[in-house]
């Protein structure tokens, strides 16, 4: 079935499965759905995990880059950092160079956690791999990820202009 071409003006109710939002939300969701037992299993939030993630591996990182990498705006970041230093799950400390700036790495509670999940992580990954072949999983994200990057350049090159 070929693509069908609309304009802003005649989209029809009907037309919403079709668009892009609906289908990454679609998606997004049928991957999470199998990753939400393992996260509900060791009481984190799917940002949280994001966050987790990413602290664990960059070792340690600025929350600014931090919140740009796990894709959580700043605001909410900073109420998943209070959360999950309440929990010893990771360690927040002053930059000593920029007090402005918190530096966030993961604690020795977290990374048993992540460890102990990733195990986890890593079965599901399996399973869906399984289902949808190491190739297409790989050209998804890499069409995804040129997406995004494309996206995004626009939106720099609009904001650019005066």
């Amino acid at each position: 079935m070929a693509p069908t071409k609309h304009s802003h003006d005649d989209f029809a109710p009907f037309d919403t499965q079709r668009t892009l939002p609906i289908a990454l939300l679609r998606a997004r969701e049928a991957v999470m759905d199998r990753f939400r037992p393992m996260l509900r299993g060791i009481d984190v939030t799917e940002q949280q995990w994001r966050v987790l993630r990413v602290v664990q591996e960059a070792g340690e990182i600025d929350a600014t880059h931090l919140a740009r990498a796990a894709s959580v705006l700043a605001p909410t970041l900073t109420r998943i950092l209070k959360t999950l230093e309440s929990r010893d799950l990771i360690t927040l400390r002053t930059d000593t160079t920029d007090r402005r700036r918190t530096q966030v790495s993961i604690s020795t509670t977290g990374q048993t956690v992540l460890r102990d999940a990733g195990q986890i992580s890593a079965q599901i990954y399996t399973e869906i791999e399984a289902r949808l072949g190491a190739e297409r999983i790989a050209d998804l994200v890499q069409a995804l990820e040129k997406a995004a990057d494309d996206l995004n350049e626009n939106n720099a090159d609009e904001t650019d202009v005066e």
